[in-house]
């Protein structure tokens, strides 16, 4: 009796499988094959241009098409970010490919072109960063490894402004805080009486530095999720990157000048009290940056080198982003960036950047004179450091030199 309601069960279950194979058989051929031959409504016959034979691809290919087309619509207008209705005038889109990332409203039409000095400056900068980083003769922890490798707390120094298609790699004590202003007012991601702030120097201090006036790349997995890291090569692809950088000597000075010459708790907690005590002969230093100065005890330029030549620094936790290398900030050798911009030459390459960028009629690089460290005043600076202490610290950011085409400060060094 088991046996026999089995059968009849199989049965069932068979016929059924069989009737949802022709539904789908005729879904699929049957009806396709009368809607492609049977006209809808009367009207002209237009002939049918012979089938083409489609190219056999592999899954994968396909997959990482449906991918960027996934990925794409977060580099359109209108996608959640501020900005102008995209043009619907689709003419000659291939001449205009770039064009999309910025509003019509921003370009600027220049009667003269860029001094050919100053492309063949950002020339000669980008095609040294591609030597060294081909170079086996620069050595750096991480210079081997792919842009996947790269752990995402580590891609924090990128900001983003989707509105212009740019990215940007900041570089603590080279100009940074204005850059930052300048992105804000790109970005649009701060209203003044309820529209963009469009003047950079009108951004508080407080903001220019606050995490959430910015979009990195280390906030794209919170938003984007499993399509973060394939959406951050999308947007290295095709968006224009820069970064500033400035002598890797120079900008320990300023670090040390800005952090510990300055009155400054978070830093005389954090750093300048361990190294009263490990280098100064302070067992208890003052509890305080206020208590510190009116005793006169403070951390010499000297120890801040010692403390960043100290291995039991890096065993603590990773260097502070102000005096940090560029190439753990910025990983140059993992991003091609599009311009190179030099403190040295802030000026020509800022006012060249926002024209190569199209936006130097919203915005203007802000200059700022403020506690500006010169780099005839290292030999001062190194005085009190012995040479060979000296040469040390240069093996610490010698990839810096080199990569950015500082030369070896031999004057400090062969001393």
């Amino acid at each position: 009796m088991g046996t026999s309601r089995m059968f009849r069960v199989f049965v069932v279950l068979g016929s059924a499988f069989m009737i949802l194979l022709i539904i789908i058989y005729w879904d699929d051929v049957g009806t396709a094959h009368l809607y492609l031959h049977t006209p809808v409504s009367p009207g002209p016959k237009i002939p049918h241009p012979p089938p083409q034979q489609q190219p056999q691809t592999s899954r994968t290919p396909s997959f990482l098409h449906d991918i960027d087309a996934f990925v794409n619509q977060f580099l359109e207008p209108g996608t959640g970010e501020p900005t102008d209705p995209a043009p619907s005038d689709s003419s000659n889109q291939s001449e205009k490919a770039e064009e999309q990332y910025i509003p019509r409203r921003e370009w600027k039409i220049h009667l003269t072109p860029v001094a050919p000095e100053l492309r063949e400056r950002q020339e000669q900068r980008r095609r040294l960063l591609q030597e060294m980083c081909a170079n086996d003769s620069v050595a750096f922890p991480g210079k081997n490894r792919s842009f996947d490798d790269i752990p995402n707390k580590e891609l924090d120094h990128l900001i983003v402004d989707d509105r212009h298609g740019i990215i940007y790699c900041y570089v603590p004590k080279v100009a940074c805080s204005n850059w930052k202003r300048l992105m804000i007012v790109l970005s649009e991601s701060l209203l003044h009486d309820g529209v963009p702030q469009r003047d950079p120097l009108a951004i508080p201090r407080d903001l220019v530095h606050n995490s959430s006036m910015h979009f990195t790349f280390n906030k794209f997995w919170k938003r984007y999720g499993k399509f973060a890291r394939h959406l951050m090569k999308v947007k290295l692809k095709k968006y224009t990157k820069f970064l500033f950088v400035r002598d890797p000597f120079v900008r320990l000075i300023s670090a040390y000048r800005n952090k510990f010459e300055m009155r400054n708790e978070d830093f005389y907690r954090r750093f300048a009290q361990v190294m009263l005590r490990r280098y100064a002969n302070q067992p208890t230093p003052p509890s305080s940056v206020d208590e510190a100065i009116a005793v006169g005890i403070q951390p010499s330029f000297s120890h801040f080198v010692q403390y960043l030549l100290d291995p039991q620094t890096e065993k603590e936790m990773p260097f502070n982003e102000h005096w940090r290398q560029v190439y753990r900030l910025c990983h140059p050798c993992q991003i091609q960036y599009d311009f190179v911009g030099h403190l040295e030459t802030a000026e020509e390459d800022a006012e060249h950047l926002l024209r190569q960028l199209r936006v130097d009629n919203v915005v203007e690089f802000p200059t700022s004179h403020r506690n500006l460290t010169a780099s005839s005043w290292e030999a001062d600076w190194f005085s009190t450091v012995p040479v060979e202490v000296r040469r040390e610290l240069y093996k610490l950011y010698e990839p810096d030199f080199r990569l950015f085409g500082y030369d070896r400060p031999d004057w400090i060094l062969n001393e």
